[in-house]
């Protein structure tokens, strides 16, 4: 597990995130370990704000009977949130939206209900499943996203106790009525099952969270549940028929200016749907998945939009995540379906090659021009004899080396945990997972 944040992937997590913390991307969970900036705040529209305490954004909007609060941040951005509100307002906090049950975005109420308030809180039906898959796996999610203990010693939260539930539960569309003015609550399966999009008409401000994120959105994330790339261009092109003037996005800078916003939500569709519609078309006509992606083809004018950079989630992981939500784990190569230990093919192969120096030689003959393929090699070097030194200094500095070179950070990220993991188990044969 990594313990320091390389240059680069500082630079692609402040890109992706904002005010981002490494201190706090470790303790998501921990109330006493806010990102340390001041939240940055912008009046998109009369009475509504962009906030953004730390890693992910919040918006408010204030009415004449109270404040319609949409998402709370990570647990530690709870009093900086408190404090960045009040300091704009002093009505009672009325209603609370949850976009989306994940730990950056839905985190952050204690402090307003410690300061007494007591909000309605708005979720779509299925975020209390998601807070329960949040407990049922709460050691594999801390793993996955290389969490720490918090001042409560937990890493991720374990029991009930440990969320604000939501209090009002909707289906697809909810309307609320707050201060004479018409808040629409919306459903659109994206990042998660239970994600949801605030529409305020009478502002013309949407409130997407992480639906809208001015970047290419996380549908294929490599170690995390299913994500919903077709239904996510969906509600994109629903937004973009309302014509909002802002969007407050749930990362990033928020979108303003009628055209500038349809343009991007139906480029962003768009992309999502190009994405889909290959990997559907290669499942139906028997293509292998791994030749599925590895012929894709993103077109220019996708790839090339300013706001929808791949600079956290790959449109070759989004491939993969529609292969997987349409067809099962095998792969289709017969070997793969009751296979050999991965020890046990790299052990023949070392045996073949002459020993695993000469795969450590050839992997470093290969990764000045091949790295993706360098990494194969090096790979079945440490996994064919872990204690050898050369094979695992090799494994690493390939490994970075492909961190290094990747705008992705979710890739930077996933290939540095690997790197750890080859410190981590070289001297136990018996673990074998990352």
């Amino acid at each position: 597990m990594t313990t320091t944040f390389p240059e680069n992937q500082r630079a692609a997590a402040r890109a992706a995130f904002g005010l981002f913390s490494p201190t706090q991307g470790r303790r998501i969970f921990d109330k006493q370990t806010g990102s340390g900036f001041e939240p940055k705040v912008i009046e998109v529209a009369p009475r509504t704000w962009f906030i953004q305490p730390g890693m992910v954004n919040v918006a408010l909007f204030e009415t004449d009977e109270g404040l319609l609060l949409v998402d709370a941040g990570c647990a530690g951005d709870g009093p900086s949130l408190l404090r960045a509100v009040r300091g704009l307002s002093d009505k009672p906090l009325h209603t609370v939206v949850y976009t989306h049950g994940h730990s950056d975005h839905a985190f952050g109420l204690w402090a307003f209900l410690e300061a007494g308030e007591a909000p309605q809180i708005v979720a779509h039906r299925d975020l209390p499943a998601h807070f329960g898959r949040y407990m049922k796996t709460s050691g594999l999610n801390a793993r996955i996203n290389g969490q720490l203990p918090g001042e409560d010693g937990k890493a991720w939260p374990d029991a009930p106790e440990d969320f604000v539930w939501p209090t009002v539960l909707f289906d697809d569309t909810l309307t609320l009525t707050i201060g004479g003015e018409t808040f629409v609550v919306r459903h659109g399966k994206g990042e998660t099952d239970d994600a949801a999009w605030v529409w305020a008409p009478e502002r013309g401000v949407i409130a997407a969270g992480d639906l809208v994120t001015g970047y290419l959105p996380n549908a294929g994330n490599p170690k995390k549940v299913q994500r919903y790339a077709e239904e996510w261009a969906t509600a994109a092109e629903e937004m973009a028929e309302l014509r909002p003037e802002v969007v407050i996005t749930g990362h990033g800078d928020p979108a303003v200016g009628v055209d500038a916003i349809v343009d991007e939500l139906t480029t962003l569709a768009g992309y999502l749907r190009h994405v889909v519609d290959h990997a559907i078309q290669g499942l139906n006509e028997g293509v292998l998945p791994d030749h599925i992606v590895a012929t894709l083809e993103v077109p220019e004018r996708f790839r090339d939009h300013p706001r929808l950079p791949a600079i956290y989630d790959k449109a070759e992981f989004i491939c993969r995540n529609v292969i997987r939500r349409y067809s099962g784990w095998w792969d289709g190569y017969p070997s793969h379906l009751l296979p050999s230990s991965q020890e046990q093919q790299a052990a023949e192969i070392a045996a073949l090659a002459g020993g695993t120096g000469r795969l450590v030689e050839r992997a470093r003959e290969l990764a000045a021009t091949d790295v993706r393929l360098a990494s194969h090699l090096a790979e079945w070097a440490f996994l064919a004899d872990r204690s050898d030194s050369a094979a695992q200094d090799c494994y690493r500095e390939v490994l970075e080396s492909r961190a290094q070179a990747e705008p992705s950070l979710m890739a930077q990220v996933n290939l540095r945990i690997s790197g750890a993991w080859v410190r981590s188990v070289s001297d136990s044969p018996a673990s074998t997972s990352q």
